[in-house]
C-alpha cells in the first residue's frame, strides 16, 4: 500500500466507526486551515521536543490520530494565542489530566493560572541559524540583529553559530513583532526591563542561592521560579491595562 499526503483508515477496536490515521502532510494540511504557518518541518520539530508522539508503521511513516491532531492544535494556540514557550506548553501538557483539544474557552481559562518558569531541567536543545530560519520563519538578517542588540546569545561551536530554545523563542516572538512594523532595535527596551527584573530578584534571593545546603538552594531555585511566573504575570496584566485605555482614547 502506497503512503501519501491523503488520509489512511486505521480501524479502531471496539464497536465505533473506524477513525482516520493521518500522515504528516496530511495533519499539515488540516492545521493549515486555522495556522497560516504551520508546516511539515514545524510538526517534526514539535516531536522532536517530545510534544507529540505519533505512532510508525514498518516502514518508518509516521501516522497521526484524532487525539495527536487535537493535541497539536492545542500546542500551536497556546503559541499563537499566549506565546507560551514550548517548555512551559511542555509543563500544562505533563499536568493533570490531558488539554489535548481543549475549546479556545478552556484554554483561555488555564492562561489565567500563574506558571511557573521552569528554569532548572529545561530542554537541552540547540539548534543551527538554518533550524531556526526554518522553524521561525525569521530573515537570517533579523537573527543577526537580535543578537547584535543582545537579545539573544548564540554560542559558538566548531566555527558555527549555536542557539538554544530560548533563542528559538525570542527570535518567534520578535518576528511576530516585526510583521506588524517592530524593529530588532525596538526590543531592547524589553531587554532592558528584563535585566531590571533580573537584579531585582537576584537582590532577593542571592544569598539562598549561593548556598552550599542543597535543600535551601533548592528553595531559592523553587522561588526563583514562582516569581519569575508572577512577574510575567504582572507584566501581562499591565500591559493590557494601558492597552485597554489605548483603545478606549
Amino acid at each position: 500500500m502506497a503512503f501519501s499526503d491523503q488520509a489512511i483508515a486505521e480501524v479502531q477496536p471496539g464497536p465505533s466507526r473506524p477513525r482516520k490515521a493521518l500522515t504528516i502532510g496530511a495533519v499539515a494540511k488540516v492545521l493549515s486551515k486555522e495556522f497560516d504557518d504551520v508546516s511539515i518541518s514545524k510538526i517534526r520539530y514539535l516531536e522532536d521536543q517530545k510534544l507529540v508522539t505519533p505512532r510508525r508503521t514498518q516502514g518508518g511513516y509516521r501516522l497521526y490520530s484524532q487525539a495527536d491532531v487535537d493535541r497539536l492544535r492545542t500546542i500551536l494556540r497556546l503559541q499563537r494565542d499566549e506565546f507560551l514557550p514550548l517548555r512551559v506548553i511542555r509543563q500544562e501538557l505533563a499536568s493533570g489530566p490531558s488539554i489535548s483539544g481543549l475549546s479556545d474557552k478552556s484554554v483561555a481559562s488555564r492562561s489565567n493560572t500563574a506558571r511557573r518558569a521552569k528554569l532548572v531541567g529545561a530542554s537541552s536543545s540547540r539548534f543551527t541559524l538554518e533550524e531556526v530560519i526554518e522553524e521561525t520563519g525569521a530573515r537570517p538578517e533579523f537573527v543577526k540583529e537580535l543578537a547584535d542588540f543582545g537579545l539573544i546569545a548564540p554560542k559558538t561551536q566548531a566555527g558555527r553559530e549555536i542557539y538554544d530554545e530560548s533563542d528559538m523563542e525570542i527570535v518567534r516572538a520578535g518576528n511576530e513583532l516585526a510583521r506588524s512594523g517592530v524593529a530588532a532595535r525596538n526590543l531592547k527596551v524589553f531587554k532592558t526591563s528584563a535585566d531590571r527584573e533580573v537584579q531585582l530578584i537576584e537582590a532577593l534571593l542571592a544569598p539562598k542561592l549561593a548556598s552550599r545546603n542543597p535543600q535551601r538552594r533548592k528553595e531559592a531555585v523553587e522561588s526563583l521560579e514562582r516569581m519569575a511566573s508572577v512577574l510575567s504575570e504582572l507584566k501581562h496584566a499591565l500591559l493590557v491595562q494601558d492597552l485597554r485605555r489605548l483603545a478606549d482614547s
